[in-house]
């Protein structure tokens, strides 16, 4: 499947850096504006298959590792683009992106997933420890940076002061830092298919100079990712608005974005009976959206000297902690059915519900 570079993920960066050559001529033509967005789709989709190729190269489990990475690096992106110069309504959109990211990881592709996977293999296995070992530092994570920051009293919540925010960072990164060596060195074989050393054995990997070419598109369609991302970032807040939809919605539309590619990409796997896989990159992406967004963030408003909303809201919070306990209960046992991945589904819609009726 990766033996070759299909021509779409080469042409659609190619048209996007085009779009983004004509942007002054275009100015904010309405035909102009839905190209744009078409293209920067095209190329986030792009991008994830030019890390899927380098995945493939090196194997599992770094494989996941450098898709969730390169997920994070256009999840971060888009936050930065909308956030710098957007005034103190934006303050919380960091806060935003990452808990809808999380939402949409652990119920919406993790349900998909396990529902795909149960309906075509009724049960499916995977490691424990794996699971277990990613679900600790999510929660742990997800905790610390998403609901303490309400429970502050030098800086009211759910702002956080620039000593605050900085500590909040620095634990991010280190707990994300702990589970990539636990994933990847330490531990590696707890993120593996039980009983195989690599779960890529299936397929020849591709040749060097197409790994090489897709490193090299891969940069470009991440470049380009953040340009369009400027450029359509006033078009999509004026949309929300106009649509009488909260502005958490902005958030749910960044995440979406950025995760749809490698959602496919878990749900093809559940479907072909490798859920590890699937584990792999839902959790994978959840703890590298947290803890690789939080302290990029971080560091960029303590130098600004601004604060940041990072704690939620309480109906959020509700949603977090029902997450994180369902999640620890429907993969307590190392097996799945169609029933766990119901229940996160329907989680799921139910935070997407209360998102856009409040």
């Amino acid at each position: 499947m990766h033996s070759t570079i299909p021509r779409w993920t080469i042409v659609t960066p190619v048209l996007a850096w085009a779009a983004i050559a004509a942007s002054s001529a275009a100015g904010g033509h309405a035909i102009y504006l839905a190209l744009l967005a078409v293209l920067l789709a095209g190329t986030v989709f792009a991008a994830v298959h030019h890390a899927e190729v380098v995945a493939h190269k090196v194997g599992e489990p770094f494989g996941t590792l450098i898709l969730a990475l390169a997920v994070t690096v256009i999840e971060v992106a888009l936050i930065i683009s909308f956030m710098l110069g957007g005034g103190e309504e934006k303050l919380a959109l960091a806060r935003d992106t990452i808990f809808s990211a999380i939402m949409i990881t652990c119920n919406g592709i993790l349900g998909i997933c396990l529902l795909l996977g149960g309906l075509r293999h009724r049960e499916q296995n995977f490691q424990l420890s794996g699971a277990k070992a990613a679900l600790t530092v999510l929660a742990a994570i997800s905790v610390l940076a998403l609901v303490l920051p309400n429970y502050g009293t030098s800086q009211p919540g759910p702002l956080l002061s620039s000593s605050q925010l900085a500590f909040t960072g620095v634990v991010s990164l280190v707990l994300y830092g702990a589970f990539v060596f636990v994933q990847t060195i330490r531990h590696r074989d707890y993120f593996l298919v039980d009983g195989s050393d690599d779960e890529n054995e299936h397929a020849p990997p591709p040749s060097n100079s197409v790994a090489l070419l897709s490193v090299a598109m891969l940069l470009i369609c991440l470049v380009a990712v953040v340009t369009l991302a400027k450029l359509l970032s006033p078009s999509i807040e004026r949309f929300v608005v106009d649509a009488g939809a909260p502005a958490a919605v902005v958030g749910i539309i960044i995440a979406s974005l950025v995760l749809l590619p490698e959602g496919l990409a878990a749900a093809n796997a559940a479907r072909a009976d490798r859920v590890q896989t699937s584990l792999n990159l839902a959790l994978g992406s959840a703890l590298a959206s947290i803890g690789l967004t939080i302290p990029t963030v971080a560091m960029i408003f303590v130098f600004k000297g601004e604060p940041l909303i990072l704690g939620l809201e309480i109906k959020e919070t509700i949603f977090l902690l029902l997450t994180l306990v369902t999640c620890s209960l429907s993969l307590s046992v190392g097996r799945t059915t169609i029933l766990q991945g119901i229940v996160h589904l329907v989680i799921f819609a139910s935070f997407v519900f209360f998102a856009i009726s409040p």
